[in-house]
C-alpha cells in the first residue's frame, strides 16, 4: 500500500433542525394550545483512532465528510430526531490542523482516542417552549443553528521507538526484514523504499519494540531534495536513530557517507541531530575481518569517542540478534529513568 502522510479534508457538521409552529386542533377543541416540538441536533464529526490503519491513503479520494442535519420539530409535541454523529477513522499518530489558520487542533496518540473537529448545530425550539401565563398562544419559534465547517490538514508521523536512516541502498530495508516480520521491498538499486515502513522487533515473549525504515536520504534532503523533508520528519518521534552505512567501499567513502547524513540532520533540525544515534556498519559479509578492524580504527579516529559502532550483515543476519537485545535494553533503561 502506498504511504500517504498528508491529506486535506473538509468536515461539515449537520445543522440543527428548526422548531415547529403548531397548535392543537382536534374535534371539540378548536382552540387548543401550542404543540410545536423542538428540532433535533445536527450530527457532529469526530476523528477516531483506528490501530488497523497506517496510512492516510483513503483520503486521497474521499475528502468531503458531511454529517446529517437534525430533523425539524413536528406538531403534537413531537421532537425532531437528533442526527447521528459521523466518525472518521484515522491512524494512530495523526496530527490535526485547521488548514485555514494552521492551528494545531489535536495530536492523536492513544488507542481509540476521539477528537471533535466539527460541532453539530443546536436544535431550534418549537412554539410550545414559549407558552406562558401571559402568552397562551405563542407564535414564536427558533431555527436550528448551523453546524461547524472546517478545512482540516491531517499529517501522519510514524510512531516508532527506533528509526533507520542512511543513504540509498545502505541496507535499511534488508535490516528491517532481518529483525522483524515486516516485508519491505528489497532490490539492488537506489530508492527501493519509497515510503516509511514499520516493523515490530520481538526480542522475547512480551519484549518488543517498533522500528521504522524511511527512504534513503541524499545530499540536500534538508532542503527537500528527493522529498527529504517529507522523510526526515518521520524520525521526529523516534527515541533512537540507527545510521546504516555500506562498508563495501573505500574507508574514506564510508566516512563521507556518514558525514553526509550528519550534515542533513543538522541542517533539518538541531534537536534531531542531537538524538542518540548509533552507527551500524553493514555488509560485513563482503569484507575480511582485518579490513573491518582497520575501518573501525579509522572511524574511531575521525568520529567522537562516544560514537557506538556495531558490525552487522543484514543479508546473513550476523550481529543482528545481538543488536536487537542491546537496543531493547537501551529502551528499557531510558523508560526507567
Amino acid at each position: 500500500m502506498k504511504f500517504v502522510d498528508q491529506a486535506t479534508i473538509r468536515a461539515e457538521a449537520g445543522n440543527g433542525g428548526d422548531g415547529c409552529l403548531s397548535f392543537r386542533r382536534e374535534k371539540f377543541i378548536p382552540k387548543g394550545g401550542p404543540d410545536g416540538g423542538d428540532g433535533g441536533d445536527g450530527g457532529s464529526i469526530y476523528l477516531v483512532v483506528d490501530e488497523g490503519l497506517n496510512t492516510l491513503v483513503d483520503f486521497r479520494h474521499d475528502r468531503l465528510f458531511r454529517a446529517k442535519n437534525g430533523q425539524p420539530g413536528m406538531g403534537r409535541d413531537r421532537f425532531g430526531k437528533n442526527a447521528d454523529d459521523l466518525h472518521i477513522k484515522v491512524p494512530l499518530g495523526t496530527l490535526v490542523y485547521n488548514e485555514d489558520t494552521n492551528e494545531l487542533i489535536g495530536d492523536l496518540l492513544t488507542k481509540n482516542e476521539k477528537l471533535l473537529v466539527a460541532q453539530g448545530g443546536f436544535h431550534g425550539l418549537g412554539n410550545a417552549r414559549f407558552k406562558s401565563s401571559i402568552n397562551r398562544s405563542p407564535r414564536k419559534t427558533t431555527k436550528g443553528t448551523f453546524g461547524e465547517t472546517r478545512n482540516l490538514k491531517l499529517e501522519l508521523q510514524v510512531l516508532a521507538d527506533v528509526g533507520l536512516l542512511g543513504i540509498p541502498n545502505a541496507g535499511k530495508s534488508s535490516l528491517l526484514r532481518a529483525v522483524s516480520e515486516a516485508t519491505p521491498k528489497i532490490a539492488d538499486y537506489p530508492f527501493t523504499t519509497m515510503y516509511p515502513s514499520l516493523g515490530v522487533v520481538r526480542v522475547e515473549n512480551e519484549k518488543s519494540f517498533v522500528i521504522a525504515d524511511i527512504p534513503g536520504l541524499i545530499e540536500g534532503a534538508a532542503d527537500g531534495v528527493g522529498l527529504g523533508i517529507e522523510f526526515l520528519k518521520h524520525l521526529g518521534r523516534t527515541n533512537l536513530l540507527l545510521h546504516l552505512v555500506d562498508i563495501y567501499q573505500d574507508k574514506e567513502d564510508v566516512y563521507k557517507d556518514i558525514k553526509k547524513i550528519e550534515v542533513e540532520l543538522e541542517r533539518y533540525d538541531k534537536n534531531l541531530s542531537k538524538k542518540e544515534r548509533w552507527l551500524l556498519l553493514n555488509k560485513s559479509d563482503l569484507l575480511p575481518n582485518d579490513l573491518i578492524d582497520e575501518l573501525k580504527i579509522y572511524l574511531h579516529s575521525k568520529l567522537a569517542d562516544t560514537t557506538k559502532i556495531f558490525i552487522i550483515s543484514a543479508l546473513t543476519g550476523a550481529g543482528c540478534t545481538e543488536l536487537t537485545y542491546v537496543i531493547h535494553n537501551w529502551i528499557l533503561d531510558r523508560k526507567n529513568k
